[in-house]
């Protein structure tokens, strides 16, 4: 595999824009193509067959994109498309769901770790199988916050009506006695300072979306195929693509990665 083929990124929305902003930062040199299926999204209320289904079709078109490595970008898709996905793929994928829970467990002191996430990842429970499986002493405690990707996907991320919707979810939370909480869905790093500000400064928030980017570098170096040079000039360094909505997408993009993303392309995913 050539070392300089972009890195392909997907997830239901403008959610994993939060790993492509982490691997921009923590490696650089690396091209990318993601793709948001904003036509479909959430992915959080949709059952396991359909949301393998379009996991499949992404990847399809992300491997018609010559990508070297793919970055489940989705905390519901890497909870129930993984192994389907890893099964169809002679090319190394990454989802976000273990490396947001390796990192609790590093991070926890008492052993109690709470989870936010969609309906979906909740209830299915990897979050508490990895952890488990890691430290079977830990507890894991979940909770299906739904309401925090349309709050997002509508750009309210410092708004009175997420700290409301927040405090509402996290209550129980707060009450469990947790120390490390997941932000399990690539959406709500961008809300991180409303869920800080109701679980106080004695939790610690662990983000997927960073320790997936580390996660990948190590992963690139191991199997020699980390992009040594910078890309030069007048090479696509960054491409996105849409399922719809290519300006809404571009203006959240852009008050996100501060890179200057001038366009979308809205692909029809349902060919792939």
């Amino acid at each position: 595999m050539n070392s300089s083929a972009p890195i392909g990124v997907f997830d239901s929305g403008v959610g994993g824009l939060t790993v492509v902003r982490e691997i921009m930062r923590q490696i650089p040199n690396e091209r990318i193509v993601y793709f948001g299926d904003t036509a479909r999204v959430p992915y959080g209320s949709k059952s396991k067959e359909t949301v393998t289904r379009y996991s499949a079709q992404i990847v399809r078109f992300l491997k018609q994109q010559d990508v070297k490595a793919i970055v489940v970008a989705c905390n519901t898709a890497s909870a129930y498309a993984m192994d389907e996905i890893e099964r169809e793929s002679e090319i190394p994928v990454i989802g976000v769901v273990k490396p947001g829970a390796k990192a609790a467990i590093d991070a926890t002191k008492n052993g109690r770790i709470g989870v936010i996430g969609t309906e979906a990842t909740i209830g299915s429970q990897i979050y508490t199988r990895y952890i488990q499986e890691q430290d079977n002493s830990a507890e894991v405690m979940g909770k299906a916050c739904p309401l925090f990707v349309p709050l997002v996907e509508e750009g309210l991320l410092n708004d009175p009506v997420t700290d409301e919707i927040a405090m509402r979810y996290l209550s129980s939370l707060i009450d469990s006695g947790i120390d490390t909480l997941i932000l399990g869905c690539t959406h709500y790093p961008l809300i991180r300072a409303a869920v800080g500000r109701v679980m106080g400064e004695g939790v610690t928030l662990v983000n997927p979306a960073y320790e997936t980017a580390r996660e990948l570098r190590e992963l690139l170096e191991t199997e020699d195929m980390l992009n040594r040079s910078k890309p030069g000039l007048g090479v696509d360094r960054y491409r996105f693509f849409v399922s719809d909505a290519a300006e809404k997408f571009i203006r959240f993009a852009n008050s996100i990665i501060k890179y200057g993303i001038l366009s979308a392309k809205i692909i029809n995913i349902e060919e792939y």
